[in-house]
């Protein structure tokens, strides 16, 4: 998604220089201060239109996470279970 933010701003640059509106960049430096241009532009808007999606995606990971702590709590506690055992 955030590609195609990045794709989207990158043609407004691009329609928008070969308009006139933005300035076209030095010599022929042209290509790269689109493409800058269309990274500036497209980071604040990622991060303010894909926000639902970044949440969604954390809750996502932090249950993972979770689960895995968990995990390893019990084969943590099996190997103490097992390891008294045998000293006993």
């Amino acid at each position: 998604m955030r590609l195609g933010v990045f794709v989207g701003c990158l043609v407004l640059v691009a329609v928008l220089v070969n308009l006139g509106w933005v300035p076209a960049g030095l010599g022929d430096a042209n290509f790269a201060w689109i493409v800058l241009l269309a990274l500036v532009l497209s980071a604040p808007l990622s991060f303010v239109l894909l926000r639902k999606q970044r949440d969604e995606m954390s809750e996502q990971i932090s249950g993972r996470v979770a689960g895995a702590k968990e995990r390893l709590a019990a084969n943590r506690s099996q190997e103490d279970a097992a390891d008294d055992a045998a000293r006993a």
